[in-house]
């Protein structure tokens, strides 16, 4: 039996703007996975997930295509990650042959929260690391982000990616989008194998090392956002006010930058300077495009770290779900937490992981 998994995430920083390519972002990977097993079966194949008990998925063979039981099921990025991991499979020779997947998330609480930590992306490069491994390829990390990166495009259609790198790279990375517009004509000329080997243009990803100083604290809302429709109606509006978008790309282009060069020299004050001024720039694009992004009680986390020292905002899409802070180590933090507890917002204890393998 084969047991891989692949960590969660949060952005820190370059929301929005990251989608549009070569714009940058930072993210970091969490201690909480999705875990996803492979055994092999010699009569029929299984899809099963804890968090889905009641939809699991039984398939079956028919030459080298899965031929599916359920028609209406809740695992497209599981599935897209297969298709893709046994066309590239079969496109080196290999044999297909059944097995049962096994899927188990703690991204999200047991009673089903949803906290926004990118469990669609963590299963689909859980799922294409699993098989990789059950066809014995051999498959390095750039390889692996761009098939699950290919796998994740097709079912959510939007998006920069960056919580893939995340899963597949852990620890603090920063990311730069990829073309996408370059990468759907190239699909149509290049095999699997040849494009998973090309260099993607503005694609870059780069390993951060933070501050011995910095601590990274999150913040719950308890009310969870869906980050490809936010994308999508940021979209819209920004298509009528195009002058105003481009200066927010360009600002946020910027503020990434010094708060990359932040880690370069291991300036904790740096960084949370370039924070504070993303949250400012987030917040004009609300304001611009009608999207709410700092909803009331994640404007309320932020204010409350900002009175404790803390530099903080909104962390991927907004419109609920987490909020970030940096804070200085050294600093207690227990009247912060106090006051987020009292405002119902919830601390999700969690800290950083990183990809060894």
């Amino acid at each position: 039996m084969i047991t891989v998994k692949a960590p969660g995430k949060l952005y820190i920083a370059g929301e929005y703007a990251v989608v549009e390519a070569g714009y940058p972002a930072i993210l970091v990977a969490l201690n909480q996975f999705v875990t996803v097993t492979v055994q092999e079966s010699f009569d029929y194949g299984s899809i099963y997930s804890k968090q889905y008990q009641e939809n699991s998925l039984y398939w079956k063979r028919e030459g080298n295509n899965m031929v599916f039981d359920n028609r209406d099921n809740p695992f497209h990025y599981i599935l897209s990650a297969i298709r893709l991991t046994e066309n590239y499979a079969q496109s080196l020779g290999k044999q297909m042959r059944c097995y049962h997947l096994r899927i188990d998330s703690d991204l999200d609480s047991p009673d089903g929260k949803k906290y926004g930590l990118g469990s669609s992306a963590a299963v689909t490069v859980a799922t294409i690391k699993a098989l990789c491994q059950f066809y014995r390829l051999s498959m390095d990390k750039n390889q692996l982000f761009k098939l699950a990166a290919i796998a994740h495009l097709d079912i959510q259609g939007n998006g920069s990616l960056g919580d893939i790198a995340a899963s597949v790279y852990g620890g603090w990375i920063a990311y730069r989008s990829f073309d996408r517009q370059w990468l759907k004509m190239a699909r149509r000329q290049h095999s699997l194998a040849e494009l998973i080997d090309l260099s993607w243009p503005d694609l870059q990803i780069e390993l951060l090392t933070p501050p011995a100083s910095l601590k990274l604290l999150i913040g719950w809302t308890g009310s969870p956002a869906s980050t490809s429709h936010l994308v999508d109606a940021v979209g819209l509006k920004m298509s009528n006010q195009r002058q105003g978008y481009q200066h927010f790309l360009t600002e946020s282009k910027a503020c990434i930058k010094r708060m990359i060069t932040g880690f370069h020299q291991g300036s904790l004050t740096l960084i949370q300077k370039e924070i504070r001024y993303n949250r400012k720039i987030l917040r004009a694009l609300s304001d611009l495009s009608g999207v709410q992004i700092e909803t009331s009680l994640l404007h309320k986390l932020c204010e409350t770290a900002e009175a404790n020292h803390g530099a903080s905002k909104t962390s991927g899409a907004g419109g609920g779900d987490c909020g970030i802070v940096l804070i200085d180590r050294q600093i207690n933090a227990k009247n912060l937490l106090a006051a987020w507890q009292k405002a119902g917002i919830e601390q999700l204890d969690l800290h950083v992981h990183h990809v060894l393998d």
